[in-house]
């Protein structure tokens, strides 16, 4: 089964991203996943992602092959089907066009005060819509 991406944003390699064999460290691409989902929360949901009341109560990481340091990193986003409070997030990160790690995270979107979860807004529901058609 192929999983297409319909958002992708360009990550830039910074020189401390790099490890001592020359790539891209692997704790990094946790970095580079929050600076995706950031991206599409502002570009497609219209809001910053610190604004959101979010928490991130799952990441998985599945590496494939490493990113060297002169490499261009694109990140893939996908957001599959969503849950009551629940927006699930999958990747696919790139290193000049080809797959260097695939990923997952879970967002959960809280009430501030009680610390519950609550419903994700219609609007975003609608606005993930518009992005898979």
């Amino acid at each position: 089964m192929t999983t297409e991406y319909e958002y992708d944003v360009d990550i830039d390699v910074r020189l401390r991203d790099i490890d001592f064999m020359g790539h891209v460290n692997n704790a990094t691409y946790a970095t580079y996943l929050e600076q995706a989902r950031e991206a599409y929360f502002t570009d497609v949901l219209g809001v910053s992602l610190v604004d959101t009341g979010t928490v991130l109560v799952n990441l998985e990481i599945e590496y494939v092959r490493p990113i060297d340091a002169d490499a261009d990193v694109t990140i893939g986003l996908h957001v599959p089907e969503l849950g009551t409070s629940s927006l699930p997030i999958e990747y696919e990160i790139r290193a000049d066009g080809e797959r260097a790690a695939t990923a997952w995270t879970v967002q959960v979107l809280v009430d501030e005060e009680s610390g519950d979860s609550r419903p994700l807004p219609e609007e975003w529901r609608q606005r993930i819509d518009a992005t898979r058609e």
